[in-house]
């Protein structure tokens, strides 16, 4: 399993390969990777048994993919946790590092430094991290967009690009902490976010996608 398969299968699944065919086109784009390149390497996926193809439509992950997806995630995920905790890093910054080092990690290495972190259940941006065997715990988290105005929440997990995670810090918007939906603005307009205290932060209505709650009851 070269760097290069575990990239491709790990887009497939940050695509959604999980459940739904991956388009060729889509994984030239997250890829950026030319045409040719994404067909030869479902080829040899193809081969391994990792993938199924589905003709003029695209690819998908097999149970067997996705087993090693979810490894690859968990590796990535445990590295972000050790980063942020252990070493200072923002959350918009271990993504870059963590990429790296996941490709260079052996199973020892990995489950003695979950041992070392106490065995984390979620990354600095609220993601979960997969069990040692591969699967993966479900959680029932809202994307707030879903929200209904005066709900008390609790934020529990954002999208995990820089861009995005540089926002949130920006706007002041932190994993695990207490707001309340105060408005929502007419015509997919922003939201107003208010904690305890009453202070208040606006964010727009498309980055209420990328934040998912849960409900204080």
């Amino acid at each position: 399993m070269t760097p290069n398969k575990e990239d491709y299968i790990k887009a497939i699944y940050e695509l959604g390969g999980e459940q739904n065919v991956v388009s060729n086109k889509n994984l030239v784009k997250a890829l950026s990777v030319s045409a040719a390149s994404v067909t030869e390497m479902n080829g040899r996926l193809l081969k391994e048994n990792l993938l199924t193809h589905t003709p003029y439509q695209g690819v998908k992950l097999t149970e067997e993919g996705l087993r090693i997806a979810n490894k690859l995630i968990r590796k990535h995920r445990l590295w972000e946790v050790f980063l942020s905790e252990k070493l200072g890093y923002d959350w918009n910054e271990v993504h870059a590092d963590a990429d790296l080092l996941e490709h260079v990690s052996s199973d020892a290495l990995i489950e003695r430094l979950d041992f070392f972190l106490g065995e984390p259940k979620f990354d600095p941006h609220g993601g979960v991290i997969p069990n040692k065997d591969g699967t993966i715990e479900k959680v029932n988290h809202i994307p707030l967009v879903d929200i209904e105005v005066g709900t008390p929440l609790i934020i529990k997990e954002v999208d995990d690009q820089q861009e995005f995670l540089e926002y949130l810090l920006h706007k002041d918007v932190q994993l695990g902490k207490q707001y309340t939906l105060k408005n929502i603005e007419a015509y997919e307009g922003p939201l107003t976010l208010e904690t305890p205290e009453g202070n208040e932060t606006i964010i727009s209505h498309k980055a209420a996608f990328k934040i998912l709650v849960t409900e204080v009851l």
